[in-house]
């Protein structure tokens, strides 16, 4: 048995004004890993990709991996990019194989295609008519009709935080060695709503998306193949943004279709409680400095979420708002993570540890696509820690990846101790703290550029959340979004 095995991930942020060659998949390769060395990279970690290999070996097949291609959200992957991505997969599947494994995102947004990951999908299905096809997905996926048309049988991340990519990867894969054991037949439906949630209230944590899930769940322990209901990531401006649902079952399109209709509908009877509204900044600040006055001084950080502007959704991550209020604030004890700004962490390596230094910090990006210019704040302080920015997930979320932050400085400024990177990296893991000498669970504030995912690693330590709504491309107010492609009518943009 010969299976293709690959990874193909971004999700786009139609809105940011970050470019996504090809190199932003190569962690500064000059290339995305691709045969052995890709292996070596995703085996025995948490990804999808990393069950679809343990699977593989299980069943002594062969494995051909062209590529493993994942990048930090941005905007439009060049056509370049995708070109050779998409390339690599399909050169492999025409050399023959059983079947095809994918670990891709969902909401994939090339130059050209709205749907980069149906794009590749139609490719496959013209290759290969009749291979099967199983697809890991992203919760956030933004569901194109392409996608359930040429895939086999399509399984979607339950957490958010991401916490079971792995577990994911093998409800795909099962599905398709079953197929090829004759043991099943997978049978697909899919559908969406015209909802747009917004992604400061589709943590699994809480309601309505964790009741949603927990009924995938037991569509699944009542018989179905895979259940999925997706989010969606409303941070791009295409036709079918918005939420989304897949249920796959054994020769049993009829059940599939009736579970993936109930889940539709539970989610509709729930879309007014997927809307965020954000408190005004300054309410934010008073509200921190309310909750660290009452603190108890044993307890964890107080934890300041910068959510519009996280590059796990295609944010700058050098918009200087939240943390300007936080300086101009006066509160004392935060460490900071993270500023994007590679010229500033170059003038701090100049500088050298423990010298003094006055940075025009952040602020370096302009935001066109909502109207806005980069202001960088000055900010003067001592370089305590210059390093390469490699460190290694603990997990629980994409546990033993590594990630690249690239030269990494620690500017710190007697109450605010600033973490300053020249790769973008989102805080979700307690080693994007550790590999810059910072105890998080000993300060009194974490600032922290992130959404959801910052539960995954740094939610236990956590002693209360305020939600800063600063600026950025990850914006939840749809207001400050031109929205001009996606489909109306569309709640909560009108009113249905």
């Amino acid at each position: 048995m010969k299976l293709v095995i690959a990874q193909m991930k971004h999700e786009t942020n139609t809105y940011s004004p970050v470019p996504t060659p090809l190199a932003r998949f190569a962690a500064g390769d000059a290339v995305p890993p691709e045969g052995a060395a890709a292996i070596a990279a995703y085996k025995g970690t948490g990804a999808a990709l990393a069950a679809f290999i343990a699977l593989a070996e299980a069943a002594g097949a062969e494995i051909v991996l062209p590529i493993a291609a994942s990048a930090w959200p941005s905007g439009p992957v060049h056509d370049a990019a995708f070109e050779h991505i998409a390339g690599r997969i399909c050169a492999a599947v025409a050399q023959g194989c059983d079947a095809v494994l994918l670990d891709l995102h969902g909401a994939m947004v090339t130059q050209t295609y709205d749907d980069g990951e149906g794009e590749l999908l139609r490719r496959l299905r013209a290759i290969a008519p009749t291979v099967p096809i199983g697809v890991a997905l992203d919760m956030h996926t933004n569901l194109y009709d392409a996608m359930g048309e040429h895939a086999t049988a399509i399984a979607g991340y339950q957490t958010y935080p991401h916490v079971d990519m792995y577990e994911t990867g093998l409800r795909a894969g099962r599905a398709i060695l079953a197929r090829l054991a004759g043991r099943t037949r997978p049978t697909m439906a899919w559908g969406r709503q015209p909802m747009l949630p917004h992604v400061m209230r589709q943590g699994t944590a809480d309601s309505p998306n964790r009741e949603l899930q927990a009924r995938c769940r037991e569509i699944e322990a009542a018989g179905a193949l895979a259940a999925s209901v997706f989010v969606g990531f409303p941070n791009a401006d295409i036709e079918y943004a918005g939420l989304s649902a897949v249920v796959v079952t054994d020769d049993d399109p009829a059940q599939a279709r009736r579970w993936c209709d109930e889940l539709l509908a539970l989610a509709w009877a729930q879309r007014a409680a997927f809307v965020y509204r954000p408190e005004p900044l300054a309410g934010s600040m008073a509200r921190a400095q309310a909750l660290a006055a009452a603190k108890p001084a044993d307890s964890g950080p107080i934890v300041l979420l910068d959510h519009s502007d996280n590059c796990a959704s295609g944010g700058t991550m050098d918009t200087m708002t939240v943390l300007g209020a936080i300086l101009d604030a006066g509160l004392d004890g935060v460490a900071a993570f993270a500023v994007f700004d590679p010229a500033a962490v170059r003038q701090m390596i100049a500088a050298g540890v423990g010298a003094t230094v006055t940075l025009a910090l952040g602020g370096k990006l302009d935001m066109p696509a909502i109207g806005l210019k980069g202001q960088p704040r000055t900010v003067t302080g001592r370089v305590r820690l210059l390093c390469d920015g490699r460190y290694r997930n603990l997990g629980p979320m994409a546990r033993g990846e590594v990630n690249e932050m690239g030269p990494t400085a620690v500017l710190d400024t007697g109450k605010v101790q600033i973490v300053v990177i020249s790769n973008h990296v989102e805080p979700h893991d307690l080693a994007a703290f550790t590999a810059v000498g910072i105890a998080p669970e000993r300060q009194r504030f974490l600032m922290l550029k992130s959404r959801v995912h910052w539960r995954a690693g740094l939610g236990p330590l956590a002693h209360a959340v305020v939600e800063c709504a600063g600026t950025g491309v990850c914006t939840s107010d749809y207001a400050a979004l031109a929205f001009r492609k996606v489909r109306r009518p569309i709640h909560p943009l009108d009113a249905i």
